[in-house]
């Protein structure tokens, strides 16, 4: 990889560890804290809201595609995840243990311990900063000429992009059902599990994830991109229905692990496939407008969410929509772009 990507990667690990060491405390420490569901889904929205924001400027993905070479584009991409993946694995295992360690060791009350792990976090963001700024011009992506690509950023490529932001967003709203957060509040106020064992718990599912992402690129080299994201991502989200059926909690952490194991194939692959269907000129807009799509979406959902995880009678009804909403997104998608594969797919 070139400097510029190894800053990228670098970047990517930085901000996942944060979002593992914060999806671990975040619900929990709110709700001690005394808010009550709604509260906490208006935050986790607000939250999701301000990555929409971020993404109307910066689109790493596009940037990326600008540093590598169309044939190793998906790997590279899943390399990419892989980094994430692992990085948010060890957040969720430093914040477990340290929240433990503050508790027990340090006989810190459970609030005070989760103040530190939040300025832990607001750290991390500012590692950041030298790191992008490092990044040297060779990843922006070529300016376009033409008057419409100039107010929309996109030309050739409308139509498509549309139709895939449509169905991002979809599939967006239905995981923000179960980010990682509500799953961990899920955990605790079900079965009473602890911090130091959530944090366990996500380790091994985000490094589950993480070998999930790697194989992705090798699947889709057989049977192409839209192929693996529908096929991979179907069994991966009745998985995720069955979690909150589990009469027990190693049954119910063996499922979720299960999921994890093959939830992530479809990331990389979307990425590439985004980047791939439009011109060199559209790809910064291309990944800008799908990412807003996924964000906006993902947004929504937790208002809903948290809430209803919040009543002991209806704490399963999350999983049980956002892994219905997902195979509807997998069976929409998969009826609109089966027949149009990738161009370096039509080339082989």
């Amino acid at each position: 990889m070139t400097r510029d990507a190894r800053l990228l990667f670098a970047a990517r690990a930085v901000r996942m560890f944060g979002y593992g060491s914060l999806a671990v405390i975040l619900v929990l420490f709110l709700s001690a804290a005394g808010f009550d569901g709604g509260s906490i889904g208006l935050l986790l929205s607000l939250t999701l809201v301000g990555d929409t924001v971020v993404s109307l400027w910066l689109t790493e993905q596009a940037s990326l595609s600008q540093v590598s070479d169309d044939k190793r584009r998906t790997s590279i991409f899943a390399w990419y995840n892989l980094t994430g993946s692992v990085a948010t694995a060890l957040g969720a295992l430093a914040t477990g243990l340290a929240v433990s360690f503050l508790r027990g060791g340090m006989s810190m009350a459970e609030l005070t311990a989760d103040r530190v792990v939040l300025l832990g976090y607001a750290g991390v963001g500012l590692i950041l900063i030298p790191l992008f700024l490092a990044v040297s011009p060779a990843v922006e992506v070529p300016p376009v000429d033409t008057s419409i690509a100039r107010r929309l950023g996109l030309h050739r490529s409308k139509g498509i992009v549309a139709r895939l932001a449509l169905l991002f967003s979809l599939d967006a709203f239905a995981g923000g059902f179960v980010i990682q957060s509500l799953l961990a509040f899920w955990f605790h106020t079900r079965f009473g599990v602890s911090e130091a064992v959530l944090g366990g718990i996500f380790f091994a599912a985000n490094i589950l994830a993480a070998v999930s992402a790697l194989s992705a690129a090798a699947i889709a080299r057989r049977i192409g991109l839209i192929n693996t994201m529908v096929f991979t991502h179907l069994p991966s989200n009745v998985l995720l229905i069955l979690v909150p059926l589990m009469p027990n909690l190693p049954l119910a952490i063996l499922v979720l692990l299960a999921r994890f194991s093959i939830s992530q194939m479809d990331v990389p692959t979307r990425q590439s496939y985004t980047i791939a269907v439009v011109d060199p000129d559209e790809r910064s807009a291309a990944a800008g407008v799908t990412g807003i799509a996924r964000t906006t979406g993902a947004a929504v959902a937790p208002l809903i969410a948290a809430p209803l995880m919040a009543m002991p009678l209806l704490a399963s009804l999350p999983f049980l929509l956002g892994g219905g909403l997902k195979i509807a997104y997998d069976l929409l998608l998969y009826r609109a772009f089966r027949s149009r594969p990738a161009p370096e797919e039509q080339r082989e």
